[in-house]
């Protein structure tokens, strides 16, 4: 009965979901702007005014199945940190988490100075290694800091800003890996071996790459939106080097930040945005992740209340609240058997007057937001694996992406959309998903394996500290 019951009002909703609706056409197009962006962000002259970062990760291969040995992992990406020891088994070809630990920031530290910062993640480190009796070794360890940063050295990076509500002083500028091991030291009851710094993106690839060598692509869409994929060495104009690949960190929520998206953005993105933390800034992300998805929705009902389409013309003071309508609501709104259930306790939950025709329309503006993430998505994960493509000078590309991140695994339609509109705009690759397990944690511990066998590190760090990784024969003369 959800047609017999959306035939009046029908006519009039289409209007304000319409500028939501992207034509494969459009999609094509927004494809090709962000091929222009990557070729921007990855030039020598270019790069610092690019809406597309293209940062180098230093990464320069992803497993290939003789790693093994025994890792550390540090995931410091908000409110809690994590740490990790890992065991890699090569016979296997699994990643074992052998134990962690999650240790809290108190909201003090959070904007005290950076030392203090180091020594309580040095201290939680130590008593790790203390209940692991694993003291008296040198692991080398793999360090996410989910943080915006400039890599130098797979194990340099200096933070560019603090975010997520962090204000240390004295680390924006410096190098964190520095700042890590002054704290270790500072202790000096333990020490650790070569360290190897994580993006987020990148361990998700990378934790995938064990299970399916194929896989050279990782992405995230959960609270934000990234990606990263293996490119040629010779492309990477920051890096000297001819042969080989690195892993590119896009930072492609950025895209559209020059302008370049204007035509596809809504009053309602606008808003968004405005109301943001960062205006102007994560322009792309805005349209796809988490942490605005619901607040899209939100203002929507909000303009189609007033405009007497839905809830009689009420609002509430919740649905006028913002922040109020979640991201999750949407998930569970679409969920396909009690969504309309869903819909209903929701929208009493929020205070609002509501009659079956009104959760009806509220679900097709959830399925029409969540689509054109998806849709964008699958946009700019063509362009990445057409890149790929064309990079190798092939006709047809097989090829794995890792992925993570509430909007993609929560959602319930959102990977079988994504997936149909790649396929339709990158019809040469052959895309395989896999949802990664613990990019934070394992795939950092992964990204340290690879690094120690692959000529990443300097010759004077390689395998020194971890006599359980397998050296591969050196391939530079």
């Amino acid at each position: 009965n959800y047609h017999k019951h959306m035939r009046q009002p029908q006519r009039n909703v289409e209007k304000y979901l319409e500028p939501f609706r992207l034509s494969l056409e459009k999609l094509k197009e927004v494809s090709v702007r962000l091929k222009k962006d990557l070729i921007r962000g990855l030039g020598k002259h270019s790069h610092h005014r690019a809406a597309v970062k293209m940062l180098p990760t230093f990464v320069r291969a992803t497993p290939d199945g003789t790693e093994k040995g025994d890792y550390l992992a540090l995931d410091l990406g908000g409110t809690n940190f994590r740490v990790l020891y890992v065991r890699v088994v090569e016979e296997q070809q699994k990643v074992v988490k052998m134990d962690s630990k999650i240790c809290s920031i108190p909201q003090e530290m959070m904007l005290g100075t950076g030392e203090q910062l180091f020594d309580h993640i040095a201290q939680c480190l130590g008593e790790f290694l203390e209940s692991q009796d694993l003291k008296g070794q040198t692991l080398p360890l793999g360090f996410t800091f989910s943080f915006p940063c400039e890599q130098k050295e797979i194990d340099k990076s200096i933070l560019i800003r603090w975010t997520k509500g962090f204000s240390c002083s004295g680390v924006e500028g410096q190098d964190v890996v520095k700042l890590l091991k002054e704290a270790i030291h500072r202790r000096g009851d333990y020490d650790i071996g070569s360290v190897a710094m994580v993006n987020d993106t990148v361990g998700t690839m990378m934790s995938c790459g064990y299970r399916d060598q194929s896989c050279e692509i990782g992405m995230i869409i959960g609270t934000g939106t990234n990606a990263c994929y293996m490119e040629e060495i010779k492309n990477v104009k920051r890096v000297e080097g001819e042969d080989g690949r690195m892993c590119i960190n896009t930072e492609w929520g950025g895209f559209g930040d020059d302008g370049s998206l204007k035509d596809i953005l809504t009053e309602f993105d606008e808003v968004v945005d405005q109301t943001s933390i960062n205006p102007g800034v994560h322009t792309f992300e805005k349209m796809i992740s988490g942490m605005y998805l619901g607040e899209i929705v939100r203002l929507l009902l909000v303009k189609m209340a007033e405009d007497k389409l839905l809830f009689k013309g009420e609002t509430s003071e919740a649905l006028l609240t913002p922040g109020q309508f979640e991201t999750k609501y949407i998930s569970e709104i679409e969920e396909p058997d009690s969504g309309l259930e869903n819909a209903q306790k929701i929208l009493t939950a929020l205070g609002l007057n509501w009659d079956p025709v009104d959760a009806c329309v509220v679900r097709l503006v959830c399925d029409t937001i969540s689509s054109r993430s998806a849709r964008l998505c699958a946009a700019a994960l063509a362009t990445i694996s057409n890149r790929i493509r064309v990079n190798r000078g092939l006709d047809h590309l097989k090829t794995t992406v890792g992925v993570d991140g509430t909007v993609y695994r929560k959602h319930p339609n959102f990977s079988e959309e994504l997936q149909a509109a790649v396929r339709l705009l990158a019809p040469k690759c052959d895309i395989t998903f896999l949802v990664s397990e613990d990019g934070s944690g394992k795939g950092a511990a992964m990204v340290t394996a690879v690094a120690q066998t692959t000529c990443i590190l300097p010759p004077s760090q390689q395998g020194a500290t971890n006599p359980a990784a397998k050296k591969k024969k050196s391939v530079r003369t």
